[in-house]
């Protein structure tokens, strides 16, 4: 899912869509109008899922996407060399994603471990392991 919203409006730590990916928005220039122009705006993000960077280079009022992010809890059922099969802790629904490339959160994940997760435009991503 996502949204429309105003690219000069968009601050970083934000979120927005850059060629059909979500992104996490690292910095953010705008300049000033000039004697016929409008403002301008520059957008550097990182890709959430596969960290790569994109700009975004538009007019400040100009209709971008941004993602609706739902932030979900589950816990770890198994962990294969290929995924993770996680069960969410609301609706009980199990489902399979691949294993996360940080290391930090791969070194934590273990079976019965409680993880917070982010569904963007039908993809899933493990964000961080709690407790």
């Amino acid at each position: 899912m996502k949204r429309p919203a105003e690219a000069g409006s968009l601050k970083p730590g934000s979120f927005i869509i850059i060629d059909g990916e979500p992104c996490k928005i690292v910095s953010s220039e705008k300049s000033k109008p000039g004697k016929h122009g409008s403002a301008k705006v520059r957008i550097v993000a990182l890709g959430i899922f596969d960290g790569v960077k994109r700009t975004f280079v538009g007019p400040a009022d100009a209709q971008v996407e941004v993602p609706v992010i739902e932030k979900r809890t589950g816990q770890i059922i198994s962990i294969s060399p290929h995924g993770v099969q996680i069960m969410d802790m609301e609706t009980y629904e199990t489902f399979e994603i691949p294993q996360p490339t940080e290391e930090d959160i791969k070194s934590k994940l273990s079976p019965g471990v409680e993880v917070e997760y982010w569904k963007i435009m039908e993809r899933v991503k493990i964000m961080r392991v709690k407790g």
